[in-house]
């Protein structure tokens, strides 16, 4: 298993620490507040009405989810991450990034509008297009992860 061992037993050591819970907590934070900032000033660039296919969370969700993929991936691989990366990007920044209960308010307020046919559509392209953007940008990470590897394998006389 990739990046557990010792640093979990080390966290799981430390996780009555207050100090470090409150680093924790601090980092989840911080990056919360980048995240929903991003968010924001994309939803204010793109811009919405509530009878109009929602773009800019859709958009948001769909870069969040290919950034979460690649992200865990690196963490992953990573020997020993910094033990506030996960939590300050992955569920903070990201996290904050993301918005499932702006994408359920979108849905609701589409149907009420009578535009059940686009909010149908904005469920499908949602669902299936996170799930495929987490999946593609993990299997892209990992592939260039091990292509990093294998080059840093080589020797320079091995090079054509």
């Amino acid at each position: 298993m990739h990046g557990s061992g010792a640093a979990d037993h080390d966290q799981a050591r430390h996780s009555d620490d207050p100090s470090r819970q409150r680093s924790l907590i601090a980092a989840i934070a911080a990056g919360g507040v980048l995240g929903a900032e991003a968010r924001y000033g994309l939803s204010l660039a793109i811009g919405s009405s509530d009878r109009q296919f929602p773009w800019s969370t859709l958009l948001v969700n769909l870069s969040g989810c290919l950034l979460i993929g690649a992200l865990m991936v690196l963490l992953l691989e990573l020997p020993a991450p910094h033990r506030l990366a996960r939590p300050f990007l992955g569920v903070g920044v990201l996290g904050g990034y993301t918005t499932y209960s702006g994408f359920a308010v979108e849905v609701q307020r589409l149907l009420l509008h009578h535009r059940p046919l686009v909010a149908l559509s904005y469920v499908g392209a949602t669902m299936l297009g996170c799930a495929a953007a987490v999946w593609l940008s993990s299997a892209v990470a990992g592939r260039l992860l091990r292509l990093a590897r294998r080059r840093r394998g080589l020797r320079p006389a091995d090079l054509p």
